[in-house]
Parts: structure tokens; sequence; C-alpha cells
């Protein structure tokens, strides 16, 4: 897949006013600081679609994007470390959950994982979230281009070791790096891969 055209939709503070379920969607969600914004705009081409900034917790809103003018593209707030108050982590928690529960023509989510930080609880315990509440999800693994091969291949067997821990089988899982366009093709490609399994709600 291509993507030819990426447009902003809305940014919204609650999930019910998302555009209408009519076409897939997936989500992209980490931990603060996780290049998440850089990746999303690595995807689309489109080095100003989503906002960077060296500043956790950027994201703030559930943002929405208009890819190939087939499917939406949400850029969801990161999770974690963020240099806000307790009662705005609690307002982004409850709207995350929200949305990620609630969104019916949410097809798979991307949960990014700096691949350089060694296996962390938070990250656990929202993936254990997802698959509670039978949430499709898939892992990135980002940053690559900052360490070397045999340390991206170690850190990934390591986290993969842990997830063991909990779950009989994996989640897919995808490399990439921004600054190489690594991850690219293959994220592109999963995408493509499900958006026919799409099925309009009732």
């Amino acid at each position: 897949m291509k993507i030819k055209t990426a447009s902003f939709v809305i940014s919204e503070p609650n999930w019910k006013d998302c555009p209408k379920p009519i076409i897939p969607e997936y989500a992209f969600i980490g931990r603060s600081n996780v290049g998440k914004s850089s990746l999303i705009n690595m995807l689309c081409n489109n080095k100003g679609l989503a906002k960077t900034s060296s500043t956790p917790g950027k994201t703030q809103l559930i943002n929405h994007f208009l890819i190939n003018e087939k499917w939406y593209l949400c850029d969801l707030p990161g999770y974690g470390y963020a240099k806000v108050s307790k009662k705005s982590r609690a307002i982004w928690q409850k709207m995350i959950r929200g949305y990620l529960i609630n969104r019916e023509n949410l097809m798979n989510t991307f949960v990014l994982i700096d691949v350089r930080i060694k296996p962390q609880t938070i990250d656990i315990e929202f993936m254990q979230f997802l698959g509670e509440n039978d949430v499709p999800f898939s892992i990135v693994f980002t940053k690559s281009d900052k360490i070397k091969q045999k340390e991206v291949a170690a850190n990934v067997k390591a986290y993969q070791n842990e997830l063991y821990r909990y779950w009989e089988e994996l989640p897919p899982f995808l490399v990439s790096s921004s600054e190489k366009a690594l991850g690219k093709r293959e994220i592109l490609t999963y995408i493509e891969e499900i958006n026919p399994l799409f099925k309009k709600p009732l």
C-alpha cells in the first residue's frame, strides 16, 4: 500500500464525537515520548501531519486522519509519564479506554514500544487491558536505528520472553525506525491485509 492522501479530520475528547464508523480504523498509542507522532508522519509521508515535540504528552485529544479516502488513522494520547496533573492523566485514561472499548470500526491498535528500553510494567498492563477487552492489537518497536541490530534483536526477544509469562500466543510485532523509514512497508501491508475484513456496523 502507498499512502497518497492523508488529511486531518477532527480532534475530540470523547469517542462519541469520533467520525461515523463507516470505514476501517487503526489506532496508534504508546508511552509518552515513544516516537508516535514521528512514526505516523513517516507512514503518511508528511512531516507535519501529527504534532511532534520533545515534551512528553503533546497529544491530548483523540485525533483522526483520513487516509487515501478509505480508512482512518487515529492518533491517541500517550500513557505513562507526562508533565500534566493527576486529574488530566485520569481524564486521558478514561478517554482512551472509552475509545478502545467502544469504537466499532477499530480494526487494530498499534502499541508502540521503545526497543531500547527493557519491558515496562505499564506497557504490559496496558496490553493486558487490551487482551481482556478483546481489543485487537499488535506491537511496533520504535527507534531501532538508535542501537545496533544485534541489540534490537536481543531486546525484542527479551520482550517476547516477558510476554510469554502472560500469554501462550503473542500478538504480531514489527520493528520500525522513523528516521530510516524502517517498518513502513510492513505496517502498511499489515493494514492493507486487514482492511477487507471490515464490516460496517448495523
